[in-house]
Formats: structure tokens, sequence, C-alpha cells
């Protein structure tokens, strides 16, 4: 796996072939047509970087903030068993992508994620006192864009009563505050308890800042190389924006391919579907970044992501048999002759000589190709991601890839990739209903 030619000018190993053949194809001349919009977004990003007006395209030739995270990751995890982070949506889901990369290590505190603030669950962690657990051993890196999203606030609030209750006096060793360079609830919290604070950029939104503190912090907890993952983003951001033509670039072609099939009504759903376990975490943050940044004005498209080879036996009947209104993304990674192999004497004896002999990244491999091709022969349009490796590098590159790739079809959309409004009102309407007596 791949099956296909892939781009030899991409960071990454992306093939379009199934998708730009065959009976799923969108027509040439709509594609060619997506496509050179997608040249004029280009020109639009070029833009944006020569000016500084867009931060994100910024971010991963940067070394100042990264050495205040270095800094503050050496001291914050001493003496702790647990370090927490809590925040939600883009605050959080880059920081758990990135647990793609996570390594068994006992040299450091163990990292979790705490974003949905379900009252049972949170409770359990505040008591972990009970439980053998020491709260008094666990450190929080408290993260919000703005420093006043309810749900992190309440549980940055609960568990410092918890800490006091536990009979912790130096509360400020157990937070690290990561939020804008401005007042509000979380940088007053971190200021009256003398915790140390990172600055969130206030050009980049929390679904396009993994590769900013907010997700790097965690990162250098994991003892991950935050160095290469920005030197992944900048491989493929320098690839897309020296493109001498939208052909020559994966991001752009990329988003041309989404928009002639959305042009043909033909892309009601986006499914990420990843042939490995480890890169199913990816699944979250890259739902949010699609849905968040494209789902306005009547338009977009539902992003799913599911897992392989278990949901070849579980969805594709579906996927291949129902409506056809979706553009399909296998990402595989090289798992040929690793892992398990099949005794072959006992394969042969039970009737099965086609396992004989063979590993189940052998098995995982040819899952793949043949759901690529199932998917292909009934007209259902696939592009393949194949990673060699899962390295810092290659999943910051493939985390700038997808956010470029959605950002240049908010362009071709005409919608902007950048505001919420839906979740803006939804945070209005909930702080109405807290004050309700």
């Amino acid at each position: 796996m791949p099956d296909s030619k892939s781009d030899p000018k991409s960071p990454l190993n992306i093939s379009l072939d199934l998708a730009l053949s065959g009976k799923g194809a969108p027509p040439q001349a709509v594609y060619d047509a997506s496509l050179a919009k997608a040249g004029q977004a280009l020109d639009w990003l070029r833009g944006q970087q020569q000016s500084g007006s867009l931060e994100l395209l910024q971010i991963p030739s940067r070394t100042d903030d990264l050495k205040k995270a270095e800094a503050l990751a050496r001291t914050i995890g001493k003496g702790m068993k647990t370090v927490a982070v809590l925040g939600i949506g883009g605050s959080s889901l880059g920081g758990q992508a990135l647990t793609v990369l996570s390594k068994k290590s006992t040299k450091r505190a163990f990292v979790e994620f705490h974003d949905n603030p379900d009252p049972l669950s949170w409770r359990g962690v505040l008591k972990r006192v009970d439980k053998g657990l020491d709260i008094t051993k666990t450190h929080f890196i408290c993260i919000s864009k703005s420093g006043g999203t309810a749900e992190t606030l309440s549980q940055v609030l609960s568990a410092e009563a918890a800490l006091k209750k536990a009979g912790v006096k130096n509360i400020k060793k157990h937070f690290t505050i990561i939020t804008e360079p401005h007042k509000s609830p979380l940088r007053d919290f971190a200021e009256a308890i003398g915790a140390p604070t990172l600055d969130h950029p206030t050009g980049v939104g929390g679904r396009y800042s993994v590769l900013t503190v907010v997700g790097l912090l965690p990162a250098l907890m994991m003892k991950l190389d935050a160095k290469a993952l920005r030197k992944g983003a900048q491989a493929v951001l320098d690839q897309t924006l020296n493109a001498k033509s939208p052909q020559d670039s994966a991001v752009a072609r990329g988003a041309a391919l989404h928009h002639a099939l959305a042009q043909e009504g033909r892309l009601a759903t986006v499914i990420l579907w990843p042939y490995a376990d480890k890169l199913a975490i990816l699944g979250g943050w890259w739902r949010q970044l699609w849905a968040e940044s494209l789902g306005k004005d009547g338009k977009g498209s539902t992003p799913v992501s599911v897992l392989g080879p278990v949901d070849q036996h579980s969805q594709l009947q579906l996927f291949r048999d129902g409506p056809g209104n979706a553009l399909f993304t296998i990402m595989t990674v090289d798992s040929k002759g690793q892992g398990a192999s099949v005794p072959a004497a006992r394969a042969k004896q039970i009737g099965v000589p086609y396992l004989a002999g063979k590993t189940l990244g052998d098995l995982v491999d040819a899952e793949a190709r043949a759901t690529a091709q199932t998917l292909f022969k009934n007209g259902r349009p696939v592009r393949v991601i194949h990673m060699p490796k899962v390295d810092e590098f290659e999943v910051g590159a493939l985390m700038m890839h997808f956010m470029l790739e959605t950002i240049i079809m908010g362009r071709l959309m005409g919608v902007d990739p950048f505001d919420q409004p839906g979740v803006e009102e939804a945070k209005v309407l909930t702080r109405q209903y807290l004050a309700e007596k």
C-alpha cells in the first residue's frame, strides 16, 4: 500500500489516482476549474505569508515560544506522577492527536487529557487520593485561548479546591496556564496563585493551534521532538507556497478534489480511514478542523473518522452501496511483515493456506488495498495517504497538510474557515442558562 502512483513532489506520500479515475471521479472539466480556483487561493495564501497577516503560517519557523515551553517542561513535571491537560476543542484535541507519537518512558510523568467535563469522570479524577493515585502528585496544564471557557474554568477551580482540601499549600506548583496575553478569568487565576503562563497566539484559532505551545507543551511532556514536528509542517508549507502551479501542490489538488465533488453534489461526507490503531487518535482533531471551519452558510460536509480493518467489517457495506456522496481518505503505514505470523502447517491443516506464514501486518496491508479497490470499483472516490514512518516530522507534515487543505477549501467554498458563529451562539446560551435562578 499504496497501490497507485504517489506524488514525488509532496513531503507526504499522497495519491489521488483512485479518486480522479474510474466511475467515481468528478468530471475532468469540473476538477480543472476547481484546481484553477485553488491556484487563486494559493496566491492569496502567499500574500498572507508575505504580509504576516495569517499568523499560522509563521508558527513553524518560530523558536522563541518553543524555548519558553522547553524551559517550563523541564520543571513542571518534577515530583509529579501525572500531568493532566485541561481544555476543550482545539485546546485539547491537537495535543491528544500527538499521542500518536507517545512512547512509554519511566523518566516522565504520565500525560492525560480531560476535555469533556462529565461530572462523574471528573469527580473520579479529583478523588484519586481514594484510589492510590494522589492528586497532590498531579500537575494541571490549563488551556483556553480566550481565558473564559466555562468548561475549563470549572475544572481548574474545582481542581484548586481539591488540592487545597488535600492539604496542598504551594498551589502554583500544580498549575501551568496557556491563554491569550490579555485580562481574562483564567489569566486572573494564574496571577492570583502565581502560576507560570505561556501566551496563546492571538491570531491562531484553537483548531489550528496544535503546532503552537498549545500542542507542543503537552508534546514536550511526552518527550516528543517538537522541533521535528515544526520542521515537517514547514516542509509542507514550503512545498505549498513554492508550487509553480496548483498541479504541483498536494494541498491545492486535495482541496480541488473535495470542491469538484461538492460542485457535483457528491460531498455530503468526508471519511478519514486509517489502517493503524495509532493513527485513529488523529480523527478527533481532524473532525473538528473540518467541521468547525467549513460547516457554514448551508454548506459543508460531515467529517467521519473510522478505523480499519474493524470498520471494513461494520461500515464498508454502507460505504460501497449507500448514497455514494462521500470522499474516502485511506491512511496506511508500512505493515507488511510486521507482527505475529501464522504457523504455516496449522493454517494449511484447517483449510486457510492463504494465511500460511503471513503476518498480521500482511493481512492489514492486504485489507487496506482491498478496501480501496472495492470502493474504487464501485464508483466511490478514494484518496490514499501512506506514511512509511509515523514520526514527528511526518505527523507535523500531515497536520499542516490538513490545515492548509481546509483553509484552501474554505476559500473555494466562499466561507470563512477561521470563525465559528454556531459555537459562539451556544456559549452565550450556556451562560444565560447558568445564570438562571
